[in-house]
């Protein structure tokens, strides 16, 4: 019962990934908030947590409502005393090529997706910092990481995701709130028709599910995204390589032209502490001052 004691809310999980993650959850030891927009199916898989011999309650709300998020975690509060552990996982999905995509579907899909994780992580923000744990996990994707033709609105959304997660990890480092990343691959409702029916067969979700408690333990890192699926796990990077200093000059345009297999070149390539570091690394070429650390800063 390694999260015994804990509270953990879990966005979109009545069903698919997100029922996945709060039975998982549930059978560690944490107290579960079972979100999602259908109360039925939220209060099935509370049912499913009590059955089981957890502790579970079902809250309906639309995570882009922040009314109705706030009374979640003020629920929360009442009836567990403290909320730990955050599992961003609500979505939908609109796929279309980026020529036949409505801005309506664009804008929609960053809603939910990346405006309802910000809203759900501020509603839990100053509990964590006063409480001084917190754990909250963002669910990207490889669409996000990689791309993927036809959902340029879901990437945009999963890769933003990434930004928010790692901004957040920063802000929260001073008060134990680790903030991590997950970028599944599974079966579920939002994934048929885009993968075959044999692979859809090993991509239990349950399977993307066994890795949560690496990212919201006691000892769960920062800043990781977890790559999962059928039971691999592995971790994506946003690298930074060694670059090229080019002296300023009327030829510089076509130097960095030709000079760009050196300057792409992934050979000692870092993962950057920070975004200050792509600044930190271009004034030291030039022999100029470094900016203040960005965990320095309000």
């Amino acid at each position: 019962m390694k999260l015994k004691g804990r509270t953990a809310i879990v966005t979109g999980a009545g069903g698919g990934l997100g029922r996945c993650h709060a039975l998982q959850l549930a059978s560690l030891g944490a107290a579960v908030v079972v979100n999602d927009l259908d109360i039925g199916q939220a209060q099935a898989v509370a049912d499913e947590i009590s059955a089981q011999g957890g502790d579970a309650i079902a809250f309906a709300a639309s995570v882009t409502d922040e009314q109705k998020i706030a009374e979640m975690v003020e629920t929360a509060m009442a009836r567990f005393g403290r909320v730990d552990i955050l599992v961003n996982n609500a979505g939908i999905l609109r796929d279309k090529s980026f020529a036949k995509m409505a801005i309506s579907d664009f804008r929609l899909v960053l809603e939910v997706h990346l405006m309802g994780s910000v809203i759900c992580s501020k509603a839990v923000w100053h509990i964590m910092r006063e409480q001084r744990f917190g754990r909250i996990v963002m669910t990207t994707s490889s669409s996000g990481l990689y791309g993927n033709f036809g959902q340029s609105n879901y990437s945009a959304a999963k890769m933003g995701l990434v930004g928010l997660m790692q901004t957040l990890a920063l802000e929260g480092d001073n008060y134990n709130i680790r903030v991590n990343a997950i970028a599944p691959t599974a079966a579920t409702s939002m994934t048929e028709g885009l993968l075959s029916p044999d692979a859809l067969d090993v991509l239990k979700p349950e399977r993307v599910s066994e890795g949560l408690l690496a990212l919201v333990g006691d000892d769960a890192p920062t800043r990781t995204i977890l790559c999962a699926g059928a039971g691999h796990f592995a971790a994506a990077h946003i690298t930074l390589t060694t670059g090229l200093g080019i002296e300023t000059g009327p030829q510089t345009p076509d130097v960095v032209v030709a000079s760009l297999d050196r300057i792409t070149d992934r050979k000692e390539e870092i993962v950057p502490r920070y975004g200050f570091t792509q600044a930190e690394r271009e004034l030291a070429s030039v022999g100029a001052a470094a900016p203040i650390l960005a965990n320095t800063r309000p």
